[in-house]
């Protein structure tokens, strides 16, 4: 599985994340220069960076939500995967240097309900919503991962599937 990493965003806490343009170190603690307001529940070497699909974000768009690439606080928006498929222990490289292991689903966050208190509906399936937040739970709300191997990455790059879950 390949994608294209179509936004490389970060802020100084909260939501919506900021496009950096040009290339951006990511280091163990996530996307140089990026902060979390409240950093017990965010941020932390297993949710260094958090991963959504541009085509849910596109879609949660056109169905009126206010919300662009890093509206919903992903540090990598990527397009040409499927979330679906995205599982715990799962290693993507990303570009040329990064590589990073899927660690949890993103869980429900308050910080969204500034898009509406429905945007969580859209965001978790049945799965989710019962309070099973493990596979197969789809990954819309985005997915968590460390960073295994550190370095410059750049809107644009690809994103690659090295190895998969037993």
């Amino acid at each position: 599985m390949t994608g294209i990493v179509r936004q490389i965003s970060r802020s100084n806490g909260g939501v919506p994340k900021y496009a950096i343009s040009g290339a951006v170190k990511v280091e163990a603690q996530g996307v140089a220069g990026d902060r979390h307001n409240n950093p017990r529940i965010h941020g932390g070497p297993d949710k260094a960076v958090l991963l959504i699909s541009a085509e849910f974000v596109e879609e949660l768009s056109a169905k009126g939500y206010p919300v662009v690439y890093g509206s919903l606080g992903e540090n990598l928006t990527v397009s040409g995967m499927d979330p679906q498929s995205w599982r715990s222990g799962q290693r993507y490289s990303v570009g040329d240097e990064v590589i990073v292991e899927l660690t949890k689903l993103r869980q429900p966050c308050l910080n969204l309900d500034v898009y509406g208190p429905s945007i969580k509906a859209e965001l978790y399936d049945s799965l989710c919503k019962s309070g099973d937040y493990t596979s197969p739970c789809w990954a819309r709300g985005g997915f968590y991962a460390r960073v295994l191997k550190p370095g410059l990455v750049i809107a644009g790059a690809s994103i690659t599937l090295l190895s998969d879950v037993a």
